[in-house]
Order: C-alpha cells, then sequence, then structure tokens
C-alpha cells in the first residue's frame, strides 16, 4: 500500500499564497487602554460622541475608525491611525485618566 504524502513544494506554495492574501487584506491596527477613574463614570459614551464628531476632546481630530470597547474597569480603543491615538493619549491623560500607552 502507499501513502500519498503532500509535497513540500505544494506546501512552499501555499505558504506564500497565504502570506500575500493576508498582506493585502490585512493593515495594522493599534490599541490604547484607558483605565477608569472615578470621574470619568461615562466613558464609552463620550468616546463614541468623539468618534462621530459631536464632541471635541482638546485639538484632537476625530478619529473616524476608532473602536470602543468598554471593560469593567477600563475601555479599550482601537485605530489604525498610530498618531490620532497618541495625541488622544495625550489629551486623556490631562484630564486624570491613566493610559497604557499606545501599542
Amino acid at each position: 500500500m502507499s501513502q500519498k504524502h503532500p509535497s513540500t513544494h505544494r506546501v512552499a506554495m501555499a505558504k506564500r499564497l497565504a502570506d500575500k492574501w493576508i498582506g493585502k487584506h490585512s493593515s495594522p491596527e493599534y490599541r490604547l487602554t484607558i483605565y477608569r477613574g472615578s470621574s470619568t463614570a461615562n466613558l464609552p459614551s463620550l468616546l463614541r460622541s468623539f468618534r462621530d464628531g459631536k464632541l471635541r476632546v482638546a485639538s484632537v481630530e476625530p478619529i473616524r475608525d476608532l473602536g470602543i470597547q468598554p471593560g469593567f474597569d477600563h475601555v479599550l480603543l482601537r485605530s489604525q491611525d498610530f498618531d490620532a491615538l497618541t495625541e488622544l493619549e495625550k489629551a486623556v491623560q490631562k484630564f486624570g485618566c491613566e493610559t497604557s500607552g499606545v501599542y
């Protein structure tokens, strides 16, 4: 009985194809965690209003692709714009909130 084994050539081709597809269809995403203080009870709602352009935060332009994920004691923000998240982090720190830094 002969068993068929996948050729290493096919596996290498599949890996290269997958690498090209992922490179073409993905983009970097940066994250920022804001830890809630006692004065920031409604932070997720304020951040949604900021994203939608209804609220201004210091001199930071609204981040249209801002993803907001509230947690128990923090709010996780996601965006593809590193510079905008960094500016938002500085503004939020001026309000007295602790952050994780943009990563």
